[in-house]
């Protein structure tokens, strides 16, 4: 490929940044495209010219009229498309795909569109699984279409579970492989959506980007696909971290099967360098694995056994799945029978305010707190939770300002639109005090991302963080599973 002027969308998100960091070292001279959305500046790779925005405001962001285009910059979660808000979805993938292919025809310039392979997964029906994978199938079309309607230069690239150095490990944007890697580092269980034996082929980044400058500079057309020859089940995968497993429910939108075409760009030269058994051996041999000594956790709930909601419910499941975890819960008596009630496991301890009245629940900021300081005097924690935000809630941010203690506050199934207008202040309060909000559904999402900083949704718990994020997203697994 001779020196040419680039731009990539998604220049700082991981392949965006491989991908230019590869076209640097070529002599290219490369423009990047970025909203932030899950690109990082930390991924910023010298000799690269940034500019910051959504794809769909490309023509005032981007005057030049580039050699060629690589359209990087999407929404790229499967079953996270369920829960984030529908238009964000749209959003980033057809508004911004929209103005990009409008763009490349105005400038008449070549586009390599990044498809989705999961369009190919189960026998085809993965197109319809989740609004990302129609939105991303669809897309396909529009830049054939393109082709075919306005004579626009196009290939279009379908990539297989790509990973390697660069991938976001933290939050809920995060790979399976990013996710397994901190888990292992941080001494924790690997969790498993079941059933297990779902397939991936997963796809050494470095393999993507060369066949993204194979099909930049020779390939016409569509079905691209790069992905390594060999699929593993997700459980093969943990098996090679050699680390103990925690499973979690069945997840919607999780696709069992995945088959890689990739018969056209082996045509133009391209072949599978990497292995993932061999990149997570190497990654075992170069890491030392913390003593996962952190077991133990601190949480505040208004109700606990035998007085149980949707949110307790998950919650004592959750308990009863991590037998390797001690959990301290600091709730109200709120009954004579719940006052009365032991402890309903052998891995928690009940701890509880009042007298066995529904009126109990009052005093939990008042009382919690003094109860958890005397619990962070025997016991070591990186972090407190708080099911649900409310009476459980202000007890963990009293305590949160007294210790600076992060708090994490799963929603649950919470209906955060219809609480009263006289407690929306209250709530409001809780959210915008929080180290971390877990959202359980998109409306749950939009309301926090509203009041509280847009971080506080994906913030790390420092330290704690792959803890709570493992926590998390075992709870919200369960609840999902238990509220269907």
């Amino acid at each position: 490929m001779d020196s040419k002027l680039i731009l990539v969308t998604g220049g700082a998100g991981f392949v965006g940044s491989n991908l230019c960091r590869r076209l640097v070292s070529l002599g290219h001279k490369v423009i990047s495209l970025d909203n932030y959305f899950t690109g990082s500046r930390d991924n910023h790779v010298p000799g690269v010219e940034y500019r910051e925005g959504h794809s769909k405001e490309i023509e005032k962001l981007v005057s030049e009229t580039p050699d060629l285009v690589f359209h990087l910059g999407e929404y790229s979660r499967v079953e996270k498309s369920l829960e984030d808000p529908p238009e964000l979805v749209w959003d980033l993938n057809k508004a911004g795909t929209f103005a990009v292919l409008e763009f490349c025809r105005k400038k008449n310039c070549k586009i390599v569109y990044a498809g989705s392979s999961t369009k190919f997964s189960d026998g085809g029906l993965g197109r319809d699984l989740t609004p990302y994978t129609w939105m991303k199938a669809s897309n396909t079309e529009l830049v054939k279409n393109y082709g075919q309607w306005y004579g626009l230069p196009f290939a279009i690239t379908y990539f297989y579970n790509v990973y390697g150095p660069g991938e976001i490990s933290h939050g809920p944007y995060s790979t399976l492989i990013g996710i397994f890697s901190e888990e292992f580092r941080q001494g924790q269980p690997l969790t498993v959506t079941a059933p297990g034996t779902q397939a991936r082929n997963f796809t050494h980044v470095d393999d993507i980007v060369d066949g993204l400058i194979l099909v930049g500079d020779k390939g016409e057309g569509d079905e691209f696909g790069l992905g390594a020859e060999q699929a593993f089940s997700v459980m093969d995968v943990a098996k090679m971290f050699g680390a103990p497993v925690v499973m979690l429910p069945e997840r919607r939108g999780n696709r069992l099967t995945s088959q890689a075409d990739t018969s056209r760009a082996r045509a133009l030269g391209w072949e599978q360098k990497h292995r993932l058994d061999e990149y997570i051996r190497d990654f075992i041999a170069k890491t030392e694995r913390l003593a996962g000594e952190d077991k133990r956790v601190l949480v505040f709930s208004t109700t606990f056994y035998p007085v149980q909601g949707l949110a307790e419910q998950a919650l004592l499941k959750l308990m009863e799945l991590m037998k390797d975890v001690h959990f301290d819960v600091i709730t109200s008596a709120f009954s004579a029978d719940a006052l009365r009630a032991g402890s309903p496991l052998s891995n928690v301890t009940v701890h509880k305010i009042g007298r066995g009245k529904k009126t109990d629940k009052y005093f939990l900021p008042w009382y919690g707190p003094r109860k958890a300081k005397e619990l962070m005097a025997r016991h070591q924690y990186l972090f407190t939770w708080s099911i649900m935000a409310s009476y459980a809630a202000l007890a963990g941010i009293v305590f949160r300002r007294q210790s600076h203690m992060p708090l994490l506050i799963s929603l649950a199934d919470q209906k955060l639109e219809k609480v009263p207008w006289h407690l929306r202040l209250l709530l409001n309060t809780i959210l915008k005090n929080a180290d971390q909000i877990s959202a359980s559904s998109g409306h749950q999402l939009h309301y926090a991302a509203n009041v509280a900083s847009s971080a506080r949704l994906t913030a790390s718990n420092r330290t704690g963080d792959v803890f709570a994020n493992q926590i998390r997203f075992v709870y919200n697994a369960i609840l999902k599973d238990i509220s269907q």
